[in-house]
């Protein structure tokens, strides 16, 4: 018997298999252990693997190119565009591929603020996808679902892989946003984390038009109800570090900051697991449980997960609901934010663990975006690459940069909130020589900068990046806390110091419409 499933706006599709809507977390996993897509791990997590791509593929993301949104997209490598006929061949194809499957269908929202969230439809041919998404999106209440009304569609058909002579694509991967028909195509991958960020460029594009500034950030509240924000692409510690048992967790990598405060745009947290330890991340180990999806995490023959393996990926993941982190904030709300951390995982080990910014300085960084890619957050990082991500979430932003710099500059002087650039990458040398940062010392130094303390030590301008290294902090070494004491060679650390502040420079000189004061608060040579 067909189904009619309405999509998003006038759309809909006709399936004829079994449509299987809003399944609950445990009718989800039985139907993924019944398709045989993964196993239950000894503590009741559903881990599967994602085949050959194991991190987003952002060279097969586009953005279709419609009347209606061409004048405000930062067309380029990372928005790439097609054409909207292109993409309705695609909706075509995909639709005659799932019509005789069964598909599975989760509705709620991107936002916990009711005023800026946007009602969702996601479509999937997994049933451990459709479990992803409920376990990442916001859930809706019984109420809410009684009279929801989807604004935007997620359809993921992994197993759709398309022919680029045919398709227009670049490979058989595709991940397509149509703004204008509110709907994401997403074929040829399983890996679920497509679904999260094409959800979180479309909130990218739609909250600055609500004077709301989205933001790749985690954050969490303090017992006085003082917020905190943490700014970084993957890897560099937003969810380890926003994990704080003497803190809420509002959320652990996408938010929004309106008028009255911060917002989670997720429902659930999505942490790497490489590595993983009771000891150093304890509330993360013990979100691990039924419920929980897996990516790509070696298993014994006793389902016993073994974090410490890259046989996968590097990129191990862990989707779990916000509130399994015990103390989590629900709603994902907070206040206006007191203190923001930029984190970096520099691979140069030049950057300092941890240094205060001045507004300009924090403008110019905000800008810069330098971390290093980690390895397998995408197709082909294998080791740390140098990268400049503008305002630390480049992929995801269809703007042009200056729309998200000049509101986080305007709220940042409104509210007077501290800035510190947090360095969680290496010291006592690059990456080969040195070591990774303990995070001992990282959360030592976060937890000084967000109680106030830090404020009291003295503070030396870096010679080199002009920014602010206290000179000492509680449960630090001083020595870690200057990078060229760390180095048994200190000319080696001047010239890679050096060769890290040309880049910046480099990088900046695209940023001809910034005002002096912004481009003189860089490094200087």
């Amino acid at each position: 018997m067909d189904t009619e499933v309405f999509v998003s706006g006038s759309v809909s599709g006709s399936f004829h298999g079994t449509v299987h809507n809003n399944l609950s977390t445990s009718q989800l996993i039985e139907q993924a252990l019944h398709r045989k897509e993964g196993r239950l791990t000894s503590t009741g997590a559903f881990m599967a693997t994602t085949g050959k791509y194991t991190g987003r593929s952002p060279k097969d993301k586009y953005l279709v190119d419609e009347p209606a949104v061409h004048h405000h997209i930062d067309w380029g490598s990372v928005n790439r565009p097609m054409e909207p006929a292109v993409f309705d061949h695609l909706a075509t194809a995909v639709q005659q591929y799932l019509a005789n499957k069964d598909v599975f269908i989760f509705d709620g929202f991107a936002g916990s603020d009711r005023k800026h969230r946007l009602p969702l439809r996601v479509i999937n041919e997994y049933a451990w996808h459709n479990l992803f998404a409920r376990q990442l999106f916001v859930r809706p209440t019984e109420e809410e679902f009684a009279r929801h009304q989807p604004e935007f569609t997620v359809i993921s058909a992994p197993g759709f892989l398309a022919d680029p002579k045919r398709d227009g694509t670049r490979s058989e991967t595709f991940i397509a946003v149509s703004l204008e028909r509110r709907i994401i195509l997403i074929g040829g991958t399983q890996y679920a984390g497509e679904m999260k960020k094409s959800i979180f460029s479309v909130m990218n594009y739609l909250l600055p038009d609500q004077g709301v500034l989205p933001m790749h950030c985690s954050a969490n509240r303090g017992t006085n109800g003082d917020t905190a924000l943490f700014f970084g692409l993957s890897g560099t510690g937003k969810t380890t570090l926003s994990a704080d048992p003497d803190r809420q967790l509002i959320g652990d990598d996408e938010h929004g900051w309106s008028d009255t405060g911060v917002f989670n745009i997720e429902g659930g947290c999505y942490a790497k697991c490489i590595g993983l330890s009771e000891e150093k991340e304890p509330q993360i180990w013990n979100a691990i449980r039924f419920g929980t999806v897996l990516e790509n995490v070696a298993l014994d023959e006793r389902g016993v997960a073994d974090y410490s393996s890259s046989v996968y990926t590097e990129n191990t993941r862990a989707a779990y609901p916000v509130d399994y982190i015990p103390g989590a904030r629900i709603p994902g709300v907070g206040d206006h934010p007191e203190t923001i951390l930029f984190l970096t995982a520099d691979a140069f080990g030049v950057l300092p663990p941890i240094a205060k910014l001045t507004p300009e300085q924090a403008m110019y960084h905000f800008l810069s975006g330098y971390t290093s890619k980690l390895a397998g957050t995408e197709r082909g990082v294998t080791e740390p690459e140098t990268t400049f991500s503008t305002c630390f979430g480049a992929p995801f932003l269809p703007r042009p940069a200056r729309v998200y710099a000049e509101m986080l500059g305007e709220k940042i002087a409104r509210h007077q909130s501290r800035v510190y650039l947090v360095n969680t990458g290496w010291s006592g040398g690059p990456y080969g020589t040195g070591q990774r940062m303990k995070l001992a010392y990282t959360r030592a130094m976060v937890k000084s900068a967000l109680n106030g303390s830090l404020d009291q030590a003295g503070f030396t301008p870096d010679t080199v990046f002009g920014i602010h290294i206290p000179d000492s902090c509680p449960s630090v070494p001083s020595d870690i806390l200057q990078p060229r004491r760390t180095w048994d060679d200190p000319d080696a650390y001047d010239r890679k110091a050096r060769e890290l502040a040309l880049r910046f420079q480099e990088n900046f000189r695209r940023f001809t419409d910034v005002g002096d004061a912004i481009r003189n608060a860089g490094p200087r040579i």
